[in-house]
């Protein structure tokens, strides 16, 4: 058993993307959980990996950038029991085509693309006729899942990324691609549910719950669209950041039982990005009627929902999950109309620990981004 969490980074991308057989840190160890155990493999239990060269209808990129979600350490940890080690995290990759196949249409070589968080779907079912790959019962994930041919998938946290040309997505020229990188998690997170939800017409008032890497991007876009924005937060210390930096126009801290209570009935929607466990009865409160509550976020355990307040008021609690491949261009694009991009810390690939262990406190403003361009020496 090894003394860290299995997290490694690669040379060359994964065994069912690219080819160059390069020396690559892969543990073979389970996952500890320790506090204080390293993140970054650099054990001598590594081992060499092969991997594809380009097909025809794949599109090769050089790494330059990868934003670290909470997911990557949920995953990890192992905290949501779908785990495969060894991992290779990172699914908010941004960088320049160095490749495309023979049979590629829609991307050449210099173009600046990205890969979010599904690398492949069965192409056949509903959901994927109706462009929503990411509910396919056969959607791949950028990593730690298993491919078509049978391997592993390992994610960004690496230097070159090969997928199919369906996944990738075209980056606009007036987009910095490090601060990018992030949308492509995080940010089609919450602006697929302001869409499907109608949560997006100019005047709607609609909480954002959390103001962290989801959140903050969430009340960027929902601002953009013209809606009215009420940040809903356990921490006071953020009123000032959501309000003067964001564009919120209002703020609730959810432990000020008068502020709630005022609030009660006001919002037409709320989009939930809480990861940990927390009461969703008061959020129900804050509904109008017909409203809906939406959640982004992942809590490990169960939440009590409670039926009596829904049936009162019409009111829908539903979920929401990343977007189809069309729906995330649209979003990428949207967000270079509007000049919408996350709000990053830049870190070079040597301080991905320390990024670790402060996002385990909710120590960052608000998305840690590998400079993977600068720090990988191959």
């Amino acid at each position: 058993m090894h003394s860290d969490l299995g997290i490694t980074i690669i040379s060359k991308w994964k065994t069912n993307l690219s080819r160059k057989n390069i020396l690559t840190r892969l543990l073979d160890g389970q996952p500890e959980t320790n506090p204080g155990s390293s993140l970054l493999s650099n054990s001598p239990g590594a081992k060499d990996t092969s991997c594809r060269s380009t097909g025809e209808k794949d599109v090769r990129f050089k790494v330059l950038f990868c934003g670290i979600c909470h997911s990557d350490l949920h995953m990890a940890k192992n905290e949501w029991g779908t785990s495969t080690y060894p991992l290779v995290p990172g699914h908010e990759i941004v960088g320049q085509v160095t490749e495309v196949g023979s049979k590629v249409e829609k991307f050449k070589v210099g173009d600046k693309v990205g890969v979010g968080c599904m690398v492949g779907s069965c192409h056949s079912c509903d959901c994927c006729s109706n462009n929503l790959e990411n509910y396919c019962p056969k959607m791949i994930l950028t990593y730690g899942t298993k491919y078509h041919d049978g391997t592993i998938t390992y994610g960004g946290y690496s230097d070159i990324m090969v997928a199919d040309e369906h996944f990738i997505v075209r980056i606009p020229e007036n987009l910095p691609l490090d601060a990018a990188a992030p949308l492509l998690c995080a940010g089609i997170t919450v602006y697929s549910p302001l869409r499907f939800f109608d949560l997006d017409k100019p005047g709607m008032h609609v909480g954002v719950v959390g103001l962290g890497g989801l959140g903050h991007v969430a009340v960027k876009f929902a601002k953009a669209m013209g809606v009215k924005v009420t940040v809903i937060s356990t921490s006071p210390s953020k009123k000032q950041e959501a309000l003067d930096h964001l564009g919120a126009d209002s703020f609730l801290v959810s432990r000020d039982q008068d502020g709630m209570q005022a609030a009660m009935g006001t919002m037409d929607g709320i989009i939930d990005t809480v990861s940990a466990m927390h009461p969703i009865l008061p959020l129900i409160g804050l509904l109008k009627t017909q409203g809906k509550l939406v959640l982004v976020g992942a809590p490990e355990k169960p939440l009590e929902l409670p039926a009596f307040p829904l049936l009162m008021g019409r009111k829908i609690v539903g979920g929401s999950c990343i977007g189809g491949m069309k729906e995330t261009q649209e979003m990428i694009d949207f967000a270079a109309k509007n000049s919408i991009t996350a709000d990053i810390e830049v870190i070079s690939l040597d301080c991905v620990n320390t990024a670790m262990d402060r996002l385990m406190k909710n120590d960052v403003r608000y998305r840690f981004v590998i400079d993977i361009g600068n720090t990988i020496k191959v």
